[in-house]
């Protein structure tokens, strides 16, 4: 009887539960913006409808890639509560996620791809199910001539071999429930890129500059 938590922060904040390898429910917060505040709130609300957090048993998270604050509020939190349970969290990367998801309706290659802002898109290739190298991030005009699904916007959808039978939400219950058929991600999250906000340098003298004279 094992119960699974699955946390992704990647792009909207998802919680999910599977228990015994089977999907229960999960709670998609659709605000891409939010996940400090939505993610705690999510976790406590679908846990109190079906298990008890300290019940748990396992602890899956989605590793990006995705944007660093976002990401690394669900990371921390799947790591957190890991720890406090005396269990190993295991990382996954979300874009396996919604391969996964595309089950037998998937091509024989396709791409997944989902939104990096700043007219870009994170993807992946994937042959049989299966994904071949690392993520990118890249304007969609690099994306392969392969067909797309994930939740990638609308405004880039014309300009791709955009398949709508492909996912267009990461389901956090099927990363619960099916997270063991999928390649381990490591301790590191799938960033790609580095944080907007950075710590600026030394603090600029307010006095004036003294002329010196020979």
């Amino acid at each position: 009887m094992t119960w699974t938590l699955a946390i992704d922060t990647s792009f909207h904040v998802a919680v999910g539960l599977a228990h015994d390898g089977v999907p229960v429910a999960f709670t998609v917060v659709p605000d891409t913006r939010a996940h400090a505040e939505a993610l705690v709130p999510a976790v406590q609300e679908l846990c109190a409808r079906h298990v008890v957090l300290t019940d748990v048993d396992e602890f899956v998270v989605g590793m990006g890639p995705g944007p660093f604050t976002g990401l690394r509020v669900g990371v921390a939190a799947a790591w957190t509560l890991a720890e406090l349970a005396g269990r190993q969290p295991h990382g996954v990367c979300s874009l396996d996620v919604l391969a996964l998801q595309w089950g037998v309706t998937a091509p024989a290659e396709f791409v997944v791809a989902s939104d990096a802002r700043r007219s870009e898109l994170y993807w992946a290739r994937y042959v049989a199910g299966r994904r071949i190298g690392e993520p990118r991030v890249t304007a969609p005009g690099e994306l392969p001539e392969l067909p797309v699904g994930g939740p990638v916007p609308d405004k880039f959808r014309p300009d791709l071999d955009w398949d709508s039978e492909g996912p267009t939400v990461l389901d956090p219950s099927v990363m619960a429930a099916r997270w063991g058929e999928l390649p381990p991600a490591g301790d590191e999250p799938y960033y790609l890129r580095p944080a907007d906000a950075t710590v600026g340098g030394p603090p600029k003298s307010t006095l004036p500059r003294l002329r010196v004279r020979r």
